[in-house]
C-alpha cells in the first residue's frame, strides 16, 4: 500500500503524525445529524419524523444524501435557539436564555 500522505517539510502530516483538524478547517462536530438522531432532539417519534421529511414540513432543513435523510446541524441549533460563530462553532456563552427544556417547553 502506497502512503500518499505528504512529508512534513511540506507542512502536511505523515501516517504516524496526522494533521490537526482544525489546519484543514475540520470542524470538531458532525456538520449533519441523523433524522432520527435530530427527531429525538425535538421530540419527534420516527414516523412522525419520517413522514415530516418525505413531505418538506420537519421544523428544520432536511436534505438527502444517498438514501438518508440528514439534518445540517447550523439549522438544528439554530432551531433550538443556540448561536453559531462564524466559523461554525458554539463556546456556550451565546446561548440565549434559560435551559433547553424551558426554550423547547417555556409553558412548563
Amino acid at each position: 500500500m502506497t502512503d500518499l500522505t505528504r512529508t512534513p517539510e511540506a507542512g502536511l502530516g505523515t501516517a504516524s503524525r496526522p494533521i490537526p483538524r482544525e489546519a484543514v478547517g475540520v470542524p470538531e462536530r458532525k456538520l449533519v445529524l441523523g433524522l432520527m438522531e435530530a427527531a429525538r432532539l425535538l421530540g419527534i417519534g420516527r414516523t412522525t419524523a419520517y413522514r415530516l421529511a418525505k413531505t418538506g414540513t420537519f421544523p428544520c432543513l432536511v436534505i438527502r444524501i444517498g438514501g438518508r435523510y440528514a439534518v445540517p446541524q447550523r439549522g438544528l441549533r439554530a432551531l433550538l435557539g443556540y448561536a453559531d460563530h462564524h466559523n461554525g462553532e458554539s463556546h456556550g456563552h451565546d446561548r440565549e436564555e434559560g435551559t433547553e427544556e424551558e426554550r423547547l417547553h417555556p409553558m412548563g
